[in-house]
């Protein structure tokens, strides 16, 4: 299996997963609340993660004096990420709510791309990718109305 394909394969898992996290969040959201739900999705990863380390002798945190300050902030961020989709997944459906929050990332990634912000490695905006993304916008639009 080639690198491209096998990259792809877990992108495309990953996305499935986003999506079954979104409505087991919007199942939380509802019956508990928005707080709940991102403290028992936060609360269960950094569970089984903090496990998996400490099987693994504490993974390379030692390492963090390295990284930049603004990307240790990434927690904090995954907090706005998980309330967002439970809290808009049950309110507008998970259809709706998917398609708003990929485009929003679509977008950004553009932009982040083409910029080279935040240690992203410049990616221009092509002619196609503008396109694209025109096309995208259709179908989120006919996705929502």
């Amino acid at each position: 299996m080639s690198n491209t394909i096998f990259l792809a394969f877990i992108a495309v898992v990953g996305g499935i997963f986003v999506t079954i996290q979104a409505q087991f969040m919007g199942v939380l959201d509802k019956n508990l609340g928005t707080l709940e739900s991102v403290f028992i999705t936060y609360g269960g990863g950094g569970l089984c993660v903090g496990l998996v380390m400490a099987a693994l002798r504490g993974g390379n945190l030692a390492a963090f004096q390295t990284v930049p300050l603004y990307a240790l902030s990434s927690g904090i961020v995954g907090l706005v990420i998980v309330g967002s989709i439970g809290f808009v997944t049950p309110r507008l459906g998970l259809v709706p709510a998917s398609t708003l929050l990929v485009a929003a990332q679509f977008i950004s990634a553009a932009l982040i791309d083409h910029f080279g912000l935040l240690g992203a490695d410049i990616r221009l905006l092509t002619p196609s990718r503008l396109c694209g993304m025109g096309v995208m916008m259709v179908g989120i639009w006919l996705i929502i109305k």
